[in-house]
C-alpha cells in the first residue's frame, strides 16, 4: 500500500498537507528528517505513516503522559497498533506492552525519554527491528528553547547506538538558533529539513493592558458561554483565585497546577478533554501535547516569558482549523515579577538568554504593528501586508502627538549617562524620593520630576515605543540599560515629531462566529446535533469525541449531507475502520435531519 493509499484508508484524509509527503517519504527512505510546523499542521503523520509503512515499531519520545495518551487513544480508533510505556502503567500492564513490543504486535510506541534511555530499554531495543525514532516537541533539546529539559539532551546517543535507523525531530516552535541546537544535539546529518510556515491565520490575535484584569476576562467571555478555552496564569495561586471567581460566577471552570494531587488534575484534564469542563486555568503545567481541537480561545492573564511559549500556548486554539481567538493582558507589573524570577536563577548564560526572550516577548505586546507579522517576524518569516485578523488590523489603535513627552524621556537617558533601564529613568523623570536617586546626585538633574504629571504606566508605555521606533535601545548584555540611537538625534533636536499608540484596556466585542469550512456553507443546527451525537458515542466508548470526530469533519458533515457510506468516506478525517465504528450512526443523524 502506497503513503498516500495509507493516508486515505488509515487516516481518512483524502490528500498529504504541504511538506507532509516529502517527509514521509525521506523517513521511509531510511533519511533523517527536522519538521518544524505549527501546532495543527499535522506533524504527527509526518512519523507515523513511515512507521506504518517500514519494517518495526516506531520509538516516539514524548514529554508527557498525556501527550502520549492522546496520540494512542487516536491511534487505535483508526485502526493503528499503538501504545504507551510509562510510570502511569501498573507491573501488569507494562508487562502486556512489553510482551507486545517483543512479538511484533506494535506499529507505534511512545515512551518518556528517562524511560527510553535506561539501558535495559535500550538493550531490549537493540534485539529488535526499530522502524525509526521520532523526537516530539524537539525544542526541549536546546538550551535556546523554551522548555529546555535536560533528560532530552541525552537522546543524542540514539545516533552511536542506531546508526541505521532514521531519526525525526519533530516541534512547533524554534527561531533559528534553536533549530541549529536540535540538529547539533541530535546529532542529525543528511537530513531533510522542512520548515513550514508559522502562520496560523484561523486565530484572531488580541493584546489589551491589563486593567482590572477579571472584569476584562468576563468581559470578553461574555459571549463565549459555550465555548472550550484556557486560561493560563504565571502562578499557582493567581490559577486558583482565578478559577474560584469564575466558579462564583457559574462558569464551567477548574484549576489546574503542578501542586495539585495528581488524581484531581488527572480529572480536569479528563473532564475537559471529554467536553464536561467548559474552561482550565491554569498554570504553562497545562497543554503541552493535548491534542483537543475544539478549543476556540485562550487567555493570558499574565505576560508569558517568551514568544515561543505564547506562540505554543495560543497554538492549542484552534487546532481544527475553525476561528479561534486569543487574548493577552498585558501589564507592566508582569514584567518585573518575570525578571526576578529570572534573576534568581544561577547560570549566568541562561539568565541572558532568558532576559532576551523575556524582552521579545514584552516588544511583541507593546508592537503598534500588526500582531501576526510581529509573530512571525521573531520566527523569520514574513507577510508581504498585513493580517486582517488580529486587534491592531481590525481596531487600529488611538494615536497621539508625543513628540514633547519623548523629548523630556531621550534626554532624561542622556542625563543619567546613557547607564540606567527604564525603570531608573522613569523614577528620575517622576521625581521620585528613593534613596538611591539622592545617592547618584540624579536628583539634581535638569530631567529630575519634569514628568511627574504622568503615571508610571504612561512612561513605560513611551519608552517601550521609543525602543520599537528605533530611538532608544537596551543593551541586554549590561542589565538592559537604555542608550540612545543616531535616530534620537532630530528627535531631541525638535527636527521631527513622534505620533504613537495610546493603551488599549478593552477586548474587542466577538463578531458573529464564521460558518464556512472547506469553502462551503455548513448547517448550524445538523452541525449541533451531530456534536451532541458524537458526545454520545464518545462517552459509550470512553473516548474523548474529538477522538470519534473532530469538529471540522461534522461541519464537513453538515455541509455535504452524505447519507450513505461511499458519500461519508469523502470527508476529510473518515477513514475505514471509523466508516466501520460510526458511520452508521453518523447517517442516521443526518438522514433523520433532511427527513424533518
Amino acid at each position: 500500500m502506497s503513503p498516500l493509499q495509507m493516508l486515505q484508508n488509515v487516516f481518512g484524509y483524502k490528500e498529504f498537507r504541504p511538506y507532509q509527503q516529502q517527509v514521509v517519504d525521506a523517513v521511509i527512505s531510511g533519511q533523517d528528517a527536522f519538521v518544524l510546523m505549527p501546532t495543527g499542521g499535522g506533524k504527527s503523520i509526518c512519523y507515523q505513516l513511515p512507521a506504518l509503512h517500514r519494517p518495526g515499531v516506531g520509538i516516539v519520545v514524548s514529554p508527557l503522559i498525556s501527550l502520549m495518551k492522546d496520540q494512542v487513544d487516536s491511534l487505535l480508533a483508526n485502526g493503528v497498533r499503538a501504545a504507551c510505556y510509562n510510570s502511569s502503567l501498573n507491573a501488569a500492564a507494562a508487562r502486556q506492552v512489553l510482551a507486545e513490543l517483543h512479538a511484533g504486535q506494535l506499529d507505534l510506541l511512545y515512551v518518556a525519554p528517562e524511560r527510553l534511555l535506561t539501558d535495559d530499554f535500550l538493550e531490549r531495543l537493540q534485539g529488535l527491528p526499530v522502524a525509526l525514532f521520532a523526537v516530539d516537541e524537539a525544542h526541549c533539546v536546546s538550551q535556546w528553547g523554551h522548555d529546555f529539559r535536560p533528560e532530552y539532551v541525552q537522546l543524542g546517543r540514539l545516533r552511536q547506538l542506531f546508526p541505521a535507523v532514521p531519526v525525526i525531530a519533530l516541534t512547533a516552535t524554534a527561531e533559528k538558533q534553536t533549530r541549529l541546537d536540535i540538529l547539533h544535539r541530535l546529532q542529525l546529518h543528511d537530513v531533510q529539513q522542512v520548515v513550514a510556515s508559522f502562520d496560523r491565520p484561523n486565530i484572531r490575535y488580541t493584546v489589551i493592558d491589563k486593567a482590572k484584569p477579571f472584569l476584562q476576562l468576563s468581559a470578553f467571555l461574555e459571549t463565549r458561554q459555550q465555548e472550550s478555552g484556557i486560561i493560563y496564569c504565571l502562578s499557582r495561586k493567581r490559577v486558583e483565585e482565578v478559577a474560584a471567581k469564575l466558579q462564583q460566577d457559574g462558569v464551567s471552570a477548574a484549576a489546574y497546577h503542578a501542586g495539585l494531587p495528581a488524581e484531581q488534575r488527572r480529572q480536569v484534564q479528563d473532564n475537559f478533554i471529554r467536553d464536561d469542563l467548559q474552561i482550565v486555568v491554569a498554570t504553562v503545567a497545562f497543554g503541552m501535547g493535548i491534542d483537543k481541537p475544539n478549543v476556540r480561545f485562550v487567555v493570558h492573564y499574565d505576560l508569558p516569558k517568551t514568544i515561543e511559549s505564547y506562540y505554543q500556548e495560543t497554538g492549542r486554539a484552534g487546532r481544527d482549523g475553525l476561528p479561534a481567538e486569543v487574548l493577552l493582558l498585558f501589564g507592566y507589573g508582569d514584567i518585573a515579577i518575570s525578571r526576578g524570577l529570572i534573576e534568581k536563577g544561577g547560570n549566568a548564560e541562561q539568565k541572558r538568554i532568558e532576559i532576551y526572550k523575556l524582552n521579545a516577548m514584552v516588544a511583541y505586546a507593546e508592537s503598534g504593528t500588526c500582531r501576526r507579522r510581529a509573530l512571525l517576524s521573531y520566527f523569520g518569516e514574513s507577510l508581504d501586508e498585513d493580517c486582517g485578523n488580529c486587534d491592531i488590523c481590525l481596531h487600529p489603535p488611538e494615536r497621539y502627538d508625543a513628540t514633547d513627552d519623548a523629548r523630556k524621556a531621550l534626554s532624561c537617558v542622556y542625563r543619567v549617562g546613557q547607564r540606567f533601564g527604564i525603570g531608573h529613568v522613569i523614577e528620575v523623570l517622576r521625581g521620585s524620593k528613593a534613596q538611591r536617586i539622592f545617592e547618584l546626585r540624579h536628583d539634581q538633574l535638569s530631567t529630575y520630576g519634569i514628568g511627574r504629571e504622568q503615571s508610571q504606566d504612561h512612561w513605560s508605555h513611551l519608552l517601550r515605543q521609543l525602543i520599537h521606533h528605533g530611538y532608544l535601545e537596551q543593551d541586554i548584555a549590561n542589565f538592559s540599560v537604555l542608550k540612545l540611537t543616531e535616530a534620537a538625534r532630530p528627535l531631541l533636536r525638535g527636527e521631527q515629531k513622534l505620533t504613537i499608540t495610546r493603551p488599549r484596556l478593552k477586548p474587542g466585542r466577538k463578531k458573529k462566529p464564521e460558518r464556512k469550512i472547506v469553502g462551503l456553507d455548513y448547517d448550524q443546527e445538523l452541525f449541533n446535533l451531530l456534536r451532541v451525537r458524537r458526545k454520545q458515542i464518545a462517552d459509550r466508548d470512553g473516548v474523548p469525541p474529538y477522538v470519534v470526530f473532530g469538529d471540522a469533519s461534522l461541519a464537513e458533515m453538515a455541509a455535504t449531507l452524505p447519507t450513505d457510506e461511499a458519500a461519508l468516506l469523502q470527508v476529510n478525517g473518515v477513514g475505514q475502520t471509523k466508516l466501520q465504528r460510526y458511520g452508521d450512526e453518523f447517517i442516521e443523524e443526518i438522514a433523520g435531519f433532511l427527513c424533518r
